[in-house]
C-alpha cells in the first residue's frame, strides 16, 4: 500500500499551493518550477504551508533591475542584486530550481562590467553601482557549479570566464597597495559587514566613493582582509578549472591562487588563536572574532585538521558562535557582541547570508552531521516565523530585520532539500537524505516528509518516515534504507553509497534491487553500496559541540 504522504505528494498542485500569481511574469517562473518537478509535503501542515510561502515570495524577488531582464533581487528593503550575495551564493542555490534566472543574474554582472574590469557591487532599478567591491562568496565557484549542475553550453561559460578574469585584474591592480599579495579592505561595505565592530572607526564607503581609494587620513586603513583574500584565492582556483574546461592553461590561475593563500596565512592568520584577522596599516592584527572565520573556510582554505579545530574551538563552541540559533556574526563572548536583531547588523545577530554560505565549508570537509545541527534550529525558526527576515535573534530564534528577503527564502528551500529532499550536485551525483526536520523549542513533534524532483526526465521521489526512507523512480521503489542515512546515487538514480547523517551510528537493512544489505554506518562515514562487502570511502569522524572551557 502506498504511504498516504507519498499519495499527498503526488496529488499536490504547486500552482494551487502558491496561490494567485502577483505579476504576469510569474507564470513563466511557475512553469520553470514545475519543470523541475520539485514538490514538498509534510505530515505537519504548517511546514507544507511555509514551504510554498517561500516559493511564492521567491517569485516576488525576481524582476528586472537595470534593464528588462528579470534577475534575482535581494528582497526586503534591498531593491536590486548584490554581488556578495544575490549575485553569487543566492543565485547558485536558485539554480537548482530556476536555472534560467540564475544564468541571467550572473550574466548581468558581466554585462555591466566597466571597461577597466570592475564589476558593479550591485545592480538596481537605478542602474549599476561601483562605489565599493563588496565580496564574500566567490563568483567563479558559483558560476562553475551552476554550469556543471545544469550542463550549460561553453559559450556562456567562456563569456563569464573572460569577465571574471578582467575583474581579477582590477582587484590585483587596485587592492594591493601595500604589495603583500593580500586583498585590502578600504571600507566596511567592501565586505558587507555593516555595523560590525570589526570596522569600528573605519568609513563605511571608500574615499570619494571611488573603490580604488581609501581615506588617507584614516589612522587604520587599509586592512589586509582575510575574507577578501580568501575569496580571490578561491576565485582563482575555480578560474583554473574553467580554463581547463575551455582548453586553456589552468595552471596559471592555480599558481595565482597559491600565492593568494600564502599571503592569507602570512599576513592574516594567527597560529595561537587559530583564527584569521584583518591586519591594519601599522601591522597589527584586528582581534575581532567574527564570521570572517566561516567565510575563509567556505572558500576552501585549510586542510581537514584545521577545519576540525575550527569546529571544536569556534563554530560549535557555545561561547563563540554556536548559539541556540547559530551562527552568530560576532563571537558570543566578545564584550562588543550585540544581539540586537531589528536592523541590518553584523555585530551579533544570526544572519541568513551566513547560514546559506555555511554548507559549503562543512560539506567540503565531509562534516555533514555537524551541519545538520545548524540547519535544524534555523529551519524550526523559519517554520515558526511569520515572514522571511534577514536576521534571527540567536537566543530565541525570533525573526528580525526586514521581510521577503531572498537569502532566508532560499535558506528554507535549500535546508529542506539538504535535510529531507533530493539534492542534485555539480559532480553528477544526487543526494537523497533521510532526516526529518525537528522543532527547536517546546515539545517533541514528529514531522514526516515527502519530496520530489525531476532529474534528466526521470521523476524521483523520497519518502521520509520516523523509521525509514524510501526512494522511488518513475513510481517504482528502487531502495529502502534506515532513517538517518543519506543515499548517494548517480543521475540515473542508481545507488552508489550511503552516509551516516546522525550523531549515532546507523545500523539496519538497505533493500536494493531485490537484495537485503546489512549495514552499519558511523556519523559522517561514507560506504560504497553494493551487494558485496562494504567499503568505507570517507570517514572524517564527528566533532562534538563544546562549552568554551579552555578556549
Amino acid at each position: 500500500m502506498t504511504h498516504k504522504l507519498l499519495e499527498a505528494l503526488r496529488r499536490i498542485d504547486v500552482g494551487a499551493e502558491i496561490g494567485p500569481l502577483a505579476k504576469p511574469a510569474d507564470a513563466a517562473l511557475l512553469e520553470e518550477w514545475q519543470a523541475s518537478g520539485v514538490r514538498f509535503v509534510s505530515s505537519a501542515p504548517r511546514l507544507t504551508e511555509r514551504y510554498y510561502d517561500a516559493v511564492r515570495e521567491l517569485f516576488a524577488c525576481i524582476a528586472p533591475a537595470a534593464d528588462e531582464t528579470p534577475i534575482l533581487h535581494e528582497g526586503g528593503i534591498y531593491h536590486g542584486c548584490w554581488l556578495e550575495s544575490t549575485g553569487t551564493i543566492n543565485a547558485e542555490i536558485l539554480g537548482r530550481f530556476l536555472p534560467s534566472v540564475t544564468s541571467a543574474t550572473f550574466s548581468a554582472f558581466a554585462r555591466y562590467q566597466r571597461d577597466d574590469g570592475l564589476f558593479p557591487y550591485k545592480i538596481t532599478p537605478q542602474g549599476p553601482a561601483y562605489n565599493q567591491i563588496q565580496l564574500v562568496s566567490p563568483l567563479a565557484r558559483s558560476v562553475w557549479n551552476h554550469f556543471a549542475l545544469n550542463q550549460l553550453d561553453t559559450d556562456w561559460l567562456s563569456a563569464m570566464f573572460g569577465a571574471m578574469s578582467r575583474y581579477d585584474g582590477w582587484i590585483a591592480r587596485h587592492r594591493d597597495t601595500r604589495g603583500t599579495g593580500a586583498v585590502e579592505a578600504f571600507s566596511t561595505y567592501d565586505t558587507g559587514h555593516d555595523l560590525s565592530s570589526r570596522f569600528w572607526h573605519v568609513p563605511d564607503s571608500p574615499f570619494a566613493s571611488d573603490p580604488a581609494r581609501y581615506d588617507p587620513d584614516n589612522p587604520l586603513l587599509p586592512f589586509l582582509a582575510p575574507d577578501l583574500t580568501a575569496n580571490i584565492a578561491c576565485q582563482r582556483d575555480y578560474l583554473g578549472r574553467i580554463a581547463d574546461r575551455l582548453g586553456g592553461d589552468g595552471d596559471i590561475w592555480r599558481a595565482k591562487a597559491a600565492a593568494s593563500r600564502a599571503a592569507l596565512f602570512t599576513h592574516c592568520y594567527d597560529a595561537d588563536d587559530d583564527f584569521f584577522y584583518d591586519r591594519d596599516r601599522h601591522d597589527r592584527l584586528v582581534r575581532i572574532q567574527s564570521d570572517v572565520l566561516l567565510r575563509v573556510l567556505a572558500c576552501e582554505i585549510g586542510d581537514a585538521d584545521q577545519f576540525r579545530r575550527a569546529l571544536e574551538r569556534y563554530l560549535l563552541n557555545t561561547r563563540k558562535f554556536f548559539a541556540k540559533f547559530p551562527l552568530t556574526s560576532i563571537a558570543l563572548d566578545d564584550p562588543r557582541f550585540d544581539p540586537t536583531f531589528g536592523q541590518n547588523s553584523w555585530n551579533g545577530p544570526t544572519n541568513f547570508l551566513t547560514l546559506i554560505r555555511a554548507p559549503h565549508a562543512f560539506e567540503h570537509h565531509g562534516h555533514d552531521v555537524e551541519l545538520t545541527w545548524l540547519m535544524q534550529p534555523v529551519l524550526s525558526a523559519l517554520f515558526a516565523a511569520d515572514r522571511f527576515p534577514q536576521t534571527l535573534n540567536p537566543h530565541n530564534g525570533a525573526a528580525g530585520f526586514t521581510e521577503k528577503y531572498s537569502p532566508s527564502i532560499l535558506c528554507l528551500l535549500d535546508y529542506v532539500e539538504r535535510l529531507s529532499g533530493i539534492l542534485p550536485r555539480p559532480d553528477g551525483t544526487i543526494w537523497l537524505t533521510g532526516l526529518l526536520p525537528k522543532p527547536a523549542s517546546h515539545r517533541y513533534e514528529l514531522w514526516e516528509t515527502a519530496y520530489s524532483r525531476i532529474v534528466d526526465g526521470a521523476n524521483f521521489e523520497l519518502l521520509n518516515t520516523a523509521e525509514e526512507s524510501a526512494f522511488y523512480r518513475n513510481g517504482a521503489c528502487l531502495c529502502r534504507f534506515p532513517a538517518g542515512l543519506r543515499l548517494i546515487t548517480d543521475r540515473a538514480g542508481n545507488p552508489l553509497a550511503v552516509e551516516g547523517l546522525t550523531s549515532r551510528p546507523v545500523a539496519g537493512i538497505v533493500e536494493l534491487a531485490g537484495n537485503a544489505i546489512e549495514i552499519a554506518v558511523a556519523p559522517n562515514e561514507r560506504q560504497r553500496l553494493g551487494v558485496g562487502a562494504r567499503e568505507t570511502i570517507a570517514d572524517p569522524g564527528l566533532v562534538l559541540p563544546s562549552y568554551g572551557v579552555g578556549g
